[in-house]
């Protein structure tokens, strides 16, 4: 297994050489107790000794030895074969192996090296040259591993090393007929913190709950130890804000559910930060070997899968079954059809129209994006549009709906339909994208469509976070001639004071807000007051979600000038809202 680097209090780097785990094979016992006694007296404490050489392979796989010291003559099994053996094993190509031997001959040693030794130390063993060789080999070791094997950020086991751990966890629970739990744990807020105070603070946040994760390691009974005297590291940083553990030996749920939920407990204490408290939560999910799987892949697999649905959920920790396998596999067919369909063409967009009640007019109409599947029909977009963010497809598909958006608009315009914005919805990856302003211009060129004639719909959530660089975002495309309108109001975070430090000209009270009035007076007082308030800052409203009489009178009343809804009509393809536009004039008032 890597030797650890540690640091001491003074944070100087040095090496903790003497709980390596040290193999000796060599078939003469005295001198193995000889090797072992000079090895003691420098303090190295853990030894695996094979007399029988036969065995060594097998023994060197149970134990994961730093450092193997080799004798080459032995009865049975040679030293050169099980050296040959040992580098045809990829996960021990660079295992370190000092090669005992008694012998002078050239080409001997020039055979080991040409098989992958190490070093070399003769018979009989100089006490101070074996200690020089075994501390520079394992101190040469040390350092490859803590590059090759550990985050430089938390110093925890990075996914190579976590991986390593995990078969050998697996192969030991194998041997030992009993069940091993791998725990995926995936951060909340990490990103957002990255985005609103800065990397060091999500730094700071990472290394603390690696700390705390690595205080459950300590005090609890069930994690993977590899015997009496050595504790192995089973907590690790997968990803970015993602962390796994493995627990052995645990022969009921109780014991890993109560794990979990000291995981949870300390991951949502507060952390202390420079300019204010940090806090997290998580989302933990469960697979159990070999009930989950009898692999490493899938036991990994299926602790993800648990793990976000456990999120989706609303679960902070949740164990594998086999729904979830059911819905991840439905999950990975939308990701393929959905780069499928983006290629074939296979989306199409609806038009909402919103209306001006106080002339009863239609002024514009909101595009909204359909997916017509080959073999199972329209799509709506709760059931891809989540998906399409997590593979990174939403910016190429909003890129889509702005340019099919813009370019229908300007065909009904140049039909006469003058005066028409289309409102388009952006997500806050297309937001933050590099070339989201490039998008614009090339679908308005594209297009031929007047700037004033395409509004783009944010959601009050993405402007949470660095103020000063989404100003600068908006500005430079209101410059442009396109406005911003703030959809879902009410539903996140933001207050309309904060709202003024941005270009917005439009807000959509969320529907959720409509649905009850005016039998609710605790929403009509929201209403009212979003109204007014919106009025006071020279917004324009918009009221989504209006589906009766009652509703629009109780707007119209409080002077909100736009409507969004059922009332006056669904979404509408594109041959059917251009009828729509032709009988408009029929409009119920």
């Amino acid at each position: 297994m890597p030797v650890k680097i540690i640091k001491d209090k003074d944070n100087e780097a040095y090496v903790s050489l003497k709980s390596s785990t040290i193999m000796l094979v060599d078939d003469e016992p005295v001198l193995l107790d000889i090797v072992q006694a000079l090895l003691e007296d420098e303090g190295y404490q853990n030894f695996v000794s094979v007399q029988h050489s036969p065995a060594a392979i097998d023994k060197m796989i149970e134990t994961n030895p730093d450092l193997i010291l080799l004798d080459l003559d032995m009865p049975e099994v040679g030293g050169f074969e099980i050296l040959e053996n040992v580098r045809n094993i990829e996960k021990y190509q660079y295992l370190p192996i000092i090669i005992l031997t008694a012998s002078d001959e050239p080409d001997n040693k020039l055979k080991a090296l040409e098989l992958g030794a190490t070093d070399f130390l003769s018979k009989p063993v100089d006490p101070s040259e074996l200690a020089l060789r075994v501390r520079n080999t394992l101190s040469a070791k040390a350092y490859i591993d803590q590059l090759a094997y550990y985050d430089s950020l938390t110093d925890l086991p990075n996914r190579k090393l976590f991986i390593e751990r995990l078969e050998w966890g697996m192969e030991m629970a194998k041997r030992d007929q009993r069940p091993l739990v791998l725990l995926d744990i995936g951060l909340d807020r990490y990103r957002k913190i990255n985005e609103s105070l800065g990397m060091s603070a999500g730094d700071h946040l990472l290394i603390t709950i690696a700390e705390r994760l690595r205080q459950v390691a300590r005090s609890s009974d069930i994690i993977c130890h590899s015997d009496k005297h050595t504790h192995i590291e089973n907590v690790a940083r997968i990803a970015s804000d993602e962390f796994s553990i493995v627990l052995c030996g645990v022969n009921n749920y109780e014991n890993s559910t109560q794990v979990c939920k000291r995981i949870l407990n300390i991951i949502n204490q507060p952390i202390a930060a420079e300019s204010q408290d940090l806090y997290t939560s998580a989302n933990i999910g469960i697979s159990v070997y070999p009930d989950d799987g009898e692999d490493v892949e899938t036991l990994i697999k299926h602790a993800s899968s648990a793990k976000d649905f456990a999120k989706k959920q609303g679960k902070t920790f949740l164990y594998y079954s086999q729904e979830m396998n059911a819905h991840s596999k439905t999950i990975l067919k939308i990701e393929s059809d959905l780069r499928k369909a983006l290629e074939e063409n296979q989306f199409e967009l609806h038009y909402q129209p919103k209306v001006d009640i106080n002339r009863g007019v239609l002024m514009g109409m909101e595009s909204l994006i359909r997916w017509n599947h080959p073999e199972d029909g329209m799509v709506p977009p709760n059931k891809f549009i989540a998906v399409a963010e997590n593979i990174d497809l939403i910016v190429p598909i909003g890129e889509w709906v702005l340019n099919e958006a813009c370019r229908k608009t300007s065909e009904w315009i140049s039909l006469g339909y003058s005066g028409l914005k289309v409102s388009v919805n952006v997500s806050v990856k297309q937001f933050l994208d590099e070339g989201f302003k490039s998008s614009i211009v090339s679908a308005l060129k594209n297009s031929g469509l007047n700037p004033n004639n395409l509004v783009l719909e944010i959601t009050e959530s993405m402007l949470m976070g660095d103020v000063e660089k989404y100003v600068k975002i908006l500005d430079e495309i209101t410059d442009l001639g396109v406005s911003f309108s703030l959809d879902d109001f009410g539903t996140g975070y933001s207050s309309l004071s904060y709202l003024k430090k941005f270009p917005i000209k439009e807000l959509k009270i969320d529907r959720s807000f409509i649905i009850d009035i005016p039998k609710i007076d605790d929403d009509c007082a929201i209403v009212k007051a979003i109204i007014a308030m919106s009025h006071s800052m020279g917004l324009s409203v918009v009221a989504e979600g209006v589906e009766d009489k009652e509703q629009l009178n109780f707007l119209k009343a409080n002077n909100c000038e736009v409507i969004q809804g059922y009332y006056f009509s669904k979404p509408l393809s594109g041959d059917d809202f251009y009828e729509y536009l032709q009988n408009k004039v029929k409009l119920r008032k």
